[in-house]
């Protein structure tokens, strides 16, 4: 099971689809919708030229507008790529045309009648940030004088887990927030409060298949991702995961440590290739592997403590290897990010 389809499990619940809504979608009309009338629609649909999307979310529920109620459509894209898509804007354009297409096609609009607004957005969990634009109008060139009124204009959603804080997400008590903490945790400790949170969370009778779908997704998709050497299939429930998880964690957190470097070794690898083919093999290979050790120390650096200042990434840009490991081992364990430069 890839990311795509383990997200696509998650958010066919109408909890983690009104979480979402809640906790990041940041505008008063969010107050004004009925969360007890979330209803998932079909999001498969065979546009003009035959070509079929299935992978993506729609769910609809209705908004209160003056004396009338009024359906919202929620677009979720869900969108797990190494590399930022800059056109994405365009994307998003097409399939809201499909959609509203096949609202058409099934006469759920009738002529005369207005179509729904739909709020598309885009999940991120990539490294690097996402840079593209959010707005179609910014990928298009001005036009001459009056032309430029018929530049369309059209916005998305974007949550990039990546620039969310843990202090910001944990805060709140969502189910949303909860699944960026695990994509964002860097420790087997950070996993375990998680799911402690989810344990409590999820207890009821009624939230039994949402409780599975993240069991499903933690044994599939995230834990083989941090811990490929180790299996899962025994695993059955949050508490399961728990306990090996409390079990096993000096074991884990080695793992978890030793991966870590092999990324931290491998993104060296591939910076020193590209410095080799200029300026010799082997001396781009060790001074790739160097620059490529610090980069992933300081993406870890951040994901725990938040962006970290010009004088600390001038420090790590300029350590050696030994020092970054050693750095590296006290992420582990430190409470703010002074007590890892510590002497």
């Amino acid at each position: 099971m890839d990311h795509d389809h383990g997200y696509k499990l998650l958010f066919s619940h109408a909890e983690m689809v009104a979480d979402l809504l809640r906790g990041f979608v940041k505008e008063d009309w969010v107050n004004e919708l009925d969360f007890s009338t979330l209803e998932k629609i079909n999001g498969s649909y065979i546009s003009d030229d035959l070509r079929e999307r299935q992978d993506d979310i729609i769910w609809r529920l209705r908004r209160k507008q003056g004396k009338q109620d009024e359906w919202l459509y929620v677009y979720l894209l869900l969108e797990f790529q190494s590399t930022v898509d800059w056109f994405m804007a365009v994307r998003i354009m097409t399939y809201i045309g499909l959609l509203y297409q096949d609202l058409i096609r099934s006469e759920s609009i009738k002529t005369g009648e207005q179509l729904p607004p739909v709020l598309p957005v885009v999940l991120y969990n990539g490294d690097n940030r996402w840079q593209a634009p959010a707005n179609i109008t910014e990928l298009i060139f001005p036009a001459p004088g009056g032309l430029d009124r018929y530049r369309p204009q059209l916005n998305y959603l974007l949550l990039d887990e990546g620039r969310y804080h843990e202090h910001e997400l944990a805060a709140l008590r969502n189910l949303t927030a909860a699944l960026f903490r695990l994509e964002n945790s860097r420790t087997p400790e950070d996993v375990q409060q998680v799911l402690q949170a989810l344990i409590t969370w999820l207890h009821t009778p009624e939230q039994d298949s949402l409780r599975r779908a993240f069991t499903v997704w933690l044994k599939r998709v995230f834990l083989p991702g941090r811990m490929p050497k180790i299996s899962f299939d025994e695993i059955h429930d949050l508490q399961e995961v728990h306990s090996m998880l409390s079990e096993r964690v000096k074991d884990w957190t080695k793992d978890w440590k030793q991966q870590g470097i092999e990324e931290g070794k491998q993104i060296g690898i591939q910076e020193g290739r590209q410095i080799g083919i200029q300026e010799g093999r082997q001396e781009g290979r060790q001074e790739g592997r160097l620059e490529g050790e610090a980069e992933f120390f300081l993406r870890l650096l951040e994901r725990k403590f938040g962006p970290a200042d010009e004088i600390i990434q001038t420090r790590i840009k300029s350590a050696d290897s030994q020092t970054l490991l050693y750095w590296g081992e006290r992420i582990l364990t430190a409470q703010t990010i002074e007590e890892i430069f510590e002497e």
